[in-house]
This record gives C-alpha cells, structure tokens and sequence, in this order.
C-alpha cells in the first residue's frame, strides 16, 4: 500500500519553461517550483497537460520531474504520467516513482476511445505495479471519454487510487462521486477553475488548478475559505478571478497561461510546435485582467485547506 498522500488544497498544474530553441528552461522552472511553494500552494503537479506532456519525450518527462523534486522544500510532487497506451503510461509512472515523485496524475487513455471496463484495466494495471498515490484525471474534451461514476467507484476501491481530477463540466457527474465515495479513502478534486467552488462546496477536497500558477495566493485563500465553509469569503474571491478563469481559456491551454506567465515574469511564452503563442486580440485583455489584479488587494489570504483548512467554454485542463 502507498504513503498516504494529503489532497486537500491547491496544487498548481505547472507550466513548462522554454528556451529560445525548445529546450526546457530548468532554472526556470525551478525558480518557479519555489515561488508557488513559497505562496503556500499544497503541492505541484508537473508535465501535466499544462505542462505540454504531449510534446516532451520520455526522459524530458523524467527530468523535469527531478528539477522540480530537487526544488522545493515541503511539498508533494504529483507527475504527470498519463498516456493512451497503457505500456507507455506504465513506464512513466514507474520512472516517475523512481524518481522520487510523491504521486501520478494519470490522464485517461485518449483518441482510441476504450470502453468503461477498458478504463478500469488500464488504471488498475498501473496502480497494481506502481506504489504510489495516483490521480485518475477526466477531461473528455481532450480525450473523448468521460469516466464515469460507477467506474470512479470502483478505481476508489483500489489501495493505490487516492482521487479523480474532475474537468468534465458537468458537476452532476462530480457530485455524484463525491457521494457514493464518501466512505473511502478517496478524493475528488477540480480540474476546472471557474467550478471549484461548485466541486467543494458538494464535497471537493480542492483544485488541481491552472489559474494557480499566476494568482496562487489568491486561488489558496479562495479554495481555503470554501473549505472553511466560508462561502461568502470563498464566492468573493472567486469572483475576483473569474474574468482570469475565462481569459486562460479563450485559446487551447497552456497557451493563455504561458503568456499570463510571461507578462508576469514569471517564465517565457514559448510553447513547443503545434501550439502557438497568444493571439494579439486576446492578448490586450488578459494584460488588462492581470493588472486589475495587480491593483486591487485581493480579499483576505490565507493558506489553503491542507494547511488550515460560470464554467469556461473548454474544459481542457
């Protein structure tokens, strides 16, 4: 059986820094790694779809997997390791463990569509060879499949399958989760900013989150006081961030995010071929959103649920 894993909170889903040339820009992301963790975040989940997996190679994947370990202090390190054919997600996982990652986020097989019980083979193969905490994550709109309630359940009963990453939109599908999961061992977290809110309030440990990596502080205060039961807090605060939450997905992410990285300084805009950079049309606005949010104090901050306690078009996390 895995180390018990905490997935209360906020976990940023990292982006990852290009150099000029396409190479990965590991001071970058490490300096990156420690300024989430220094703004209180629960942990960190890299080379994730926001981390632009899609386009790195297996040892690029492992690699940036280290820096990020090798980065911070006290925070758990969830790798993405994802992939549609089970072999390859195998043998991410298992060097991701190796390389000391404190959990997986495990997306679902995409583009070849497998049946429900072809869902349940593919993760319990995974989670009977790796001993880790993992995350099964659902985002139909890249993948083509939903996993589905009685599929959820049953993963939860398997000793190494801590959560569901919920980026379906559709919060029947999430509460009823939550519910029939109540009982076990078992966390459901948001895969989509703007429904966070929504997932805790019906149960939701917290938010695997993209907004994170640019307003963390104010994604920790916002998740923390719905965690609190401070709805009137948490409601604030997340009406402070919607109009980020809908600019970072006005294009496909990353690409939103990484110029909202940019902008901030926090890292480059470069992303690896197909993705472009940022439309100009879209650009002026996100600019004009992140300096409202730099001129407005945000309502009052505290460390999200691990420490103390309007859905976008596409849901893509």
């Amino acid at each position: 059986m895995s180390t018990p894993l905490d997935l209360t909170g906020v976990f940023p889903a990292m982006c990852t820094p290009f150099d000029d040339d396409e190479r990965i820009d590991f001071e970058t992301l490490q300096t990156d790694a420690q300024r989430l963790e220094a703004a209180g975040v629960d942990g960190l989940v890299p080379v994730g779809s926001t981390g632009e997996s899609a386009t790195l190679t297996h040892d690029e994947h492992v690699r940036v997997v280290e820096a990020v370990i090798d980065a911070v202090d006290d925070v758990p390190v969830i790798a993405g390791t994802g992939s549609n054919n089970t072999r390859e997600a195998l043998e991410l996982s298992e060097r991701a463990a190796d390389a000391g990652a404190d959990g997986l986020l495990l997306i679902s097989p995409y583009y070849n569509k497998p049946e429900q019980r072809g869902l349940v083979d593919h993760f319990r193969t995974i989670a009977d060879a790796v001993d880790l905490p993992q995350i099964v994550y659902n985002v139909p709109s890249r993948t083509g499949r939903s996993i589905q309630p009685d599929t959820a359940v049953e993963l939860a009963d398997h000793e190494n399958v801590a959560g569901y990453k919920a980026a379906s939109g559709d919060l029947g599908l999430i509460g009823e989760i939550v519910e029939r999961t109540a009982e076990k061992d078992f966390s459901v977290l948001s895969g989509d900013d703007a429904l966070t809110v929504p997932v805790v309030s019906v149960g939701g440990a917290g938010t695997i989150s993209v907004a994170a990596n640019v307003e963390p502080e104010r994604t920790c205060a916002m998740v923390g006081a719905a965690l609190d039961g401070d709805y009137e807090r948490a409601r604030a605060l997340h009406h402070e961030l919607g109009p980020l939450f809908r600019q970072l997905f006005v294009e496909t992410n990353p690409i939103p995010v990484k110029e909202a990285m940019a902008i901030r300084g926090y890292g480059p805009a470069r992303l690896r071929p197909p993705l472009t950079r940022l439309s100009e049309e879209h650009r002026g606005d996100l600019e004009a959103i992140l300096a409202d949010l730099e001129s407005e104090p945000a309502t009052e901050s505290e460390g999200s649920g691990a420490d103390d306690g309007d859905a976008t078009a596409e849901r893509d996390r």
